[in-house]
């Protein structure tokens, strides 16, 4: 059945493509060149803020090698002497991994497994993964609860709309950090309760499952080359690129549907 929210009609990939650049969710984004480097250069200096999660110990010590990873997987300027300016992701690196979600996702559906969402970012991503946590329980899946109670420094754990978020002064709040993902891990175990056999999450919600050993596929912007060097390294399964905020969070409607679609999902 249609998943509400979603425009009834799929698009085809040339037109998704066409939708991504339109609206800058890949393309030209508006992440600034000067803001990826710097990111780059942090996460190759050891700062664990940009690990999200994963553990990269000293294999990452040089921001050249972070370029190119994020030069193939996402499509930023491969040039080391583009220092300033505008910065790219590339539309067809985006359907290209969201294909490849999809198949992880159809996998959840065929043998009904347990999934966990998550998102650091609500003001963005919310709606994509309510979608899709709506599309698999409608295909069998069940869509785990988390454990009541979960604080961080940084807020409490709480889940809306099937996805878990941080809360702090009744604000959904933006996160890279993995201790919300890690409190909902532990959690579990404490409680005597499976782990999900997939998490659907991005930032470091995504990298703390990934590196927990379990199957984790995300999202992520030019500017958090975590998760990606983390595809490159098997440690997690799927990483889609796209700006992570942009004007509009209607913007990211087709998207969801041409994944879902592609998973079997949007019946």
């Amino acid at each position: 059945m249609p998943i509400p929210g979603l425009p009834s009609d799929t698009p085809t990939r040339a037109a998704l493509v066409d939708h991504l650049v339109r609206t800058r969710i890949a393309g030209d984004v508006a992440t600034p060149r000067e803001n990826n480097l710097s990111h780059y250069r942090r996460l190759a200096n050891g700062d664990r803020h940009y690990w999200l999660g994963l553990e990269l110990g000293d294999r990452w010590t040089d921001e050249q090698d972070v370029l190119a990873v994020m030069a193939e997987r996402c499509g930023v300027v491969p040039d080391a002497g583009h220092r300033s300016g505008q910065d790219t992701i590339d539309p067809e690196l985006t359907v290209d991994a969201l294909d490849r979600m999809a198949t992880r996702l159809r996998k959840a559906a065929e043998d009904r497994q347990r999934v966990l969402l998550a998102t650091g970012h609500p003001g963005g991503l919310l709606d994509v993964h309510r979608a899709t946590a709506t599309a698999l329980r409608a295909a069998g899946c069940e869509i785990m609860v988390i454990p009541e109670g979960l604080a961080t420094d940084e807020g409490m754990v709480f889940q809306f709309a099937d996805v878990a978020m941080l809360e702090r002064g009744a604000t959904l709040w933006h996160t890279h950090s993995p201790d919300p993902m890690a409190a909902i891990l532990d959690g579990l175990a404490r409680e005597g309760r499976p782990l999900p056999d997939l998490v659907v999450a991005d930032h470091g919600w995504a990298g703390c499952a990934a590196q927990r050993g379990l199957d984790s596929v995300g999202y992520a912007d030019s500017n958090d080359p975590a998760l990606f060097v983390g595809e490159s390294e098997g440690t997690m399964q799927v990483t889609v690129p796209l700006d992570d905020h942009v004007t509009s969070p209607r913007h990211y409607d087709p998207m969801t549907a041409y994944l879902l679609d592609a998973a079997g999902l949007n019946q």
